[in-house]
């Protein structure tokens, strides 16, 4: 009876010791937050940021966002990237945070663990080496949502990397890209983090005020497809998700781009 309470005890206190190492292991990360000074937009234009459904929007210094605490993730995140802003300098990860300018607090990256899903950025780290202030605030739980490795590592990654290529070539786009949030959705983890069956990319270009507009609509698997077959309107994309993308664009230019796919206008 005796060695029995003894195996008990210290089963106890073998589960507390993890769990508190795993605390302090944690907490011993450089902190996100020391560097984020206020709620502020440096690097986004807040005239091309869409409507958002959920009157939470959120301005970081390198991307804006608009959490919906109902799927636990942002519904768009959106960003402009610059030429000048895609670096291959290497950085060491941090580990994921709660935003702390989410009001309803952005899910846990707990939630993540062992849910068999990467926890898949909205903005790219890739597309923020530029500075080390830049690179961490991408790893926000707010700029996350759960993506099978495949698809996070192949056609995902594919499609950040013809964006990078578009930066370059085009000197900066602006990027909206997010998860389609519907009812029926798969959930993870004890907050029940919605995992989309769709993603979506719109991208703008606007060199010296000459508009052009491509979306992208990919469904969330493993392919190999071409990325010009995940090409939609971006009129499309408005009436799935019930955002505006781009409000504030003159509306002769908004309803002839948005009604087309745009692949013309664009070099893959």
């Amino acid at each position: 009876m005796k060695r029995k309470s003894f195996y008990t005890v210290s089963i106890i206190v073998l589960t507390i010791g993890f769990f508190l190492i795993e605390e302090y292991m944690f907490s011993e990360q450089p902190s996100l937050r020391s560097e984020e000074p206020e709620n502020t937009t440096e690097k986004t234009n807040t005239f091309y940021l869409p409507t958002s459904t959920t009157n939470q929007v959120v301005h970081h210094n390198y991307y804006s966002l608009s959490y919906n605490e109902v799927y636990e993730q942002a519904e768009w995140v959106a960003y402009e990237l610059k030429k000048s802003d895609i670096s291959s300098i290497n950085r060491k990860r941090p580990y994921f945070e709660v935003d702390p300018l989410v009001k309803t607090k952005s899910a846990h990256w707990r939630n993540y663990k062992n849910s068999g899903y990467d926890r898949g950025h909205f903005c790219p780290a890739g597309d923020r080496k530029f500075s080390i202030e830049a690179y961490n605030q991408t790893f926000y739980t707010s700029n996350i949502s759960p993506q099978k490795h495949s698809f996070n590592s192949g056609v995902w990654n594919r499609l950040e990397q013809m964006v990078r290529r578009w930066a370059k070539r085009y000197d900066g786009v602006f990027v909206v890209t997010g998860g389609v949030l519907n009812s029926n959705l798969k959930t993870i983890g004890g907050e029940e983090v919605a995992v989309p069956d769709y993603f979506y990319k719109v991208i703008l270009d606007n060199r010296k005020g000459d508009y052009k507009l491509i979306a992208f609509l990919v469904p969330h698997k493993e392919t190999k497809e071409d990325l010009r077959n995940f090409v939609v309107p971006v009129d499309e994309l408005e009436k799935l998700t019930g955002i505006d993308f781009f409000p504030e664009l003159p509306d002769a230019i908004e309803n002839k781009e948005e009604a087309s796919k745009g692949i013309r206008n664009w070099k893959f």
